[in-house]
């Protein structure tokens, strides 16, 4: 039996390592946490009538949305309030968790943007949970839409891009492991808590090799603005098959964008079923999801103008893709669907597997349904489509009141 208010949910499914249990789940209402499955009578009690419950999903690589990029800085007010609606519009998405994607732009913007992104929670919202820096350690060669002129090797210390005092909020920095010296580079991050992920980068396999070895665990947005899979030179794409049994380094996580767009299906099947324990989806947003079709103008990343059609995000007049236009619960349908993997095993990708990389995933943790793990929550139809999210315990969105309300205005 147990002290306090807790919320008993029934007849439900839920995901737990990257399969379907059948059974009921106990969260607190006092403290929002998970609680042991057993021993609890009364509290409220919840039908989900054979819903899945999957842990809140993890964005870990949005430049924005809904006509909001991260580097949309004007001042401080301006872009908390940004900041407040697309925490606010995630919930509806099934995302609990996010991490602010800022790519490579000059050093004053680094440091005008990176304060404003510390982890927080936003009331009945998404955390932001810090920020990704996706430059300005990367290859020329491998630019994608970034601004090459804004690259710098590792011989410029990451506080005189960032700012000395910013360093603790960069969670992640994506890096190219050719550049010179770039180990150094890694070791200096990850000793100050920073995960490091290879990416926008012409490195091969035995330079990804070296960078895994120095400390890095991930892979950026795997073969896009990266060296192909070759039979002969496997490149960054073929760490994905390092064994498990290896005592170092082990295999990295890595991450796919599942939009149709920047990986054919097949390849995107192929390259989850390689690890399914280390895959991670995101979406690569960027300010362009969620807008009508049409051609948009730039931001500090990106001078020229940009065509959104569909899914698909391009420089207006090239082929070059920006980022990406589809949700998380998007793509985990289409990773469902063009891999044949179950939804617990999707879900993974973008709760699990994400936790495992941040580091995130222990008690007092989120992204997975265990004991002591903040209660972060989604529930889900058979097909991944977000009927509810929970938040610390508490139900922040329901599809079917947001239908309703729909209905009445």
């Amino acid at each position: 039996m147990s002290d306090g208010w807790f919320t008993l949910f029934t007849n439900c499914r839920y995901c737990l390592n990257g399969e379907l249990v059948e059974d009921h789940l106990v969260i607190s209402d006092d403290n929002g946490t998970i609680l042991k499955r057993t021993g609890y009578i009364g509290g409220e009690v919840v039908d989900l009538e054979d819903g899945i419950i999957a842990p809140g999903f993890l964005e870990l690589q949005t430049n924005g949305v809904n006509g909001f990029h991260f580097t949309h800085f004007e001042n401080e007010q301006q872009y908390e309030k940004k900041l407040e609606d697309t925490a606010k519009y995630y919930v509806t998405q099934g995302v609990t968790g996010f991490w602010a994607t800022v790519p490579t732009v000059a050093e004053a913007e680094f440091k005008k943007i990176l304060p404003s992104l510390k982890p927080r929670e936003f009331t009945n919202s998404a955390s932001l949970l810090g920020a990704h820096a996706e430059g300005p350690y990367l290859f020329p060669a491998k630019k994608g839409a970034h601004n090459a002129s804004l690259f710098h090797t590792p011989s410029t210390p990451p506080s005189s891009i960032y700012g000395a005092s910013n360093l603790p909020t960069i969670k992640l920095a994506t890096i190219a492991p050719e550049l010179p010296n770039s180990s150094a580079l890694i070791q200096q991050l990850t000793a100050t808590g920073t995960r490091v992920s290879l990416g926008h980068s012409s490195a091969t396999y035995a330079q990804g090799l070296s960078a895994l070895n120095a400390g890095a665990t991930a892979l950026t947005h795997t073969l896009n603005a990266m060296s192909g899979l070759q039979s002969r030179e496997p490149g960054l794409a073929g760490l994905i098959g390092l064994p498990s049994t290896a005592t170092a380094p082990p295999a990295p996580f890595y991450s796919l964008i599942p939009d149709g767009q920047h990986l054919h299906p097949a390849t995107l099947s192929l390259l989850h079923r390689a690890h399914p324990r280390r895959s991670i989806l995101v979406t690569d947003s960027i300010e362009l999801a969620g807008l009508p079709d049409g051609v948009y103008a730039g931001h500090a990343q990106i001078a020229a103008r940009q065509r959104k059609t569909g899914p698909r995000a391009t420089i207006e007049g090239t082929d070059t893709l920006i980022g990406g236009c589809v949700s998380l619960q998007e793509g985990v349908h289409n990773l469902m669907r063009w891999s044949g993997c179950g939804i617990a095993e999707a879900v993974a990708c973008v709760t699990e597997n994400v936790a495992g990389l941040m580091g995130i995933d222990g008690p007092g943790g989120r992204g997975v349904l265990r004991e002591g793990r903040r209660a972060d929550l989604c529930v889900l139809s058979d097909e991944g489509e977000v009927l509810q999210t929970w938040v610390a315990g508490r139900k922040v969105w329901d599809r079917e009141d947001e239908l309703a309300k729909r209905e009445e205005s």
